[in-house]
């Protein structure tokens, strides 16, 4: 029976760190800032900054929330942007995905300035501790170390190729020394590549796609998935209950990786303030 890797516990890690950083910088007379641009009205979107906003105001960081009406132009948009990026006072920029459709979500990305994303989607990944890494990977990499997991020469497949997750994911595993696979909707045989793994990362958006056969005897299995299959109701892309039978250690869905993901947030920002304000 698998080790629960628990998202709060290891979040709760990573905020204390944060928590005293941000003590430091106020001490200094200075308020780490978060910007968070919200375009329209997507109930679940509302809800994501609403977290975001509690748990900056429980680190001592300024929140600093910009909603815009769903018709705003991408022209609009980027001016606000722009406006952020240029002052001083704050320090993370994020706008809220997803975007109406009439806005490229890319093009918005890439205008904040890289010292300001801290989403970290436009990140090289690099071992320099400066760098601002992507939330949802960073996490992981967190609750692997936090679980005792090394990665270095270990075989790890991704499921998952997205810009946000599945890529960064897959270079921060090879960064530490993984053997690194990533799978993909045209991978054959995908179930002889997964049980290949030491570390399998599921981030494909399906609700319980890894089952039991995929998973090797004693692999390490993160979820990243979170699939709202009912009103109330979220499922990971794991088919938990049969693959922590077989794994060595495995994260649950909800309580797992989300968790990770404002915690990660909240370290990138004070660390953004930290490196604009030397």
């Amino acid at each position: 029976m698998a080790t629960i890797i628990k998202g709060k516990e290891v979040a709760e890690y990573v905020l204390a760190d944060v928590k005293a950083r941000a003590d430091a910088l106020l001490a200094r007379g200075i308020t780490p800032c978060l910007a968070v641009i919200l375009v329209g009205d997507d109930p679940a979107s509302q809800v994501y900054v609403r977290k975001k906003k509690e748990k900056c105001e429980e680190l001592g960081i300024r929140s600093l929330q910009i909603h815009l009406p769903a018709e705003t132009t991408q022209q609009e948009l980027l001016a606000r942007v722009e406006a952020l990026n240029a002052d001083p006072s704050v320090h993370g920029v994020l706008c809220q995905l997803p975007l109406p459709e009439q806005i490229d979500e890319q093009t918005i990305v890439r205008a904040v300035r890289p010292e300001k994303d801290v989403d970290g989607f436009t990140c090289r990944i690099s071992a320099d501790e400066r760098d601002l890494m992507p939330c949802t990977p960073a996490g992981v990499m967190e609750m692997l170390r936090y679980a005792g997991v090394a990665v270095a020469g270990k075989r790890c497949v991704v499921v998952g190729r997205s810009n946000i997750v599945g890529k960064p994911m897959a270079a921060l595993l090879l960064q530490a020394d993984g053997t690194v696979t990533v799978c993909h909707s045209k991978t054959r045989d995908l179930a002889a590549v997964t049980r290949e793994a030491d570390i399998l990362v599921a981030a494909v958006g399906k609700p319980h796609f890894i089952t039991a056969d995929m998973v090797k005897e004693g692999a390490v299995v993160i979820d990243v998935g979170v699939n709202r299959v009912a009103e109330k109701k979220l499922l990971g892309d794991v088919d938990f209950e049969a693959v922590e039978k077989k794994a060595s250690f495995i994260t649950p869905v909800p309580g797992g990786v989300g968790l990770m993901t404002i915690a990660m947030l909240m370290k990138n920002t004070v660390r953004a303030a930290a490196q604009q304000t030397i």
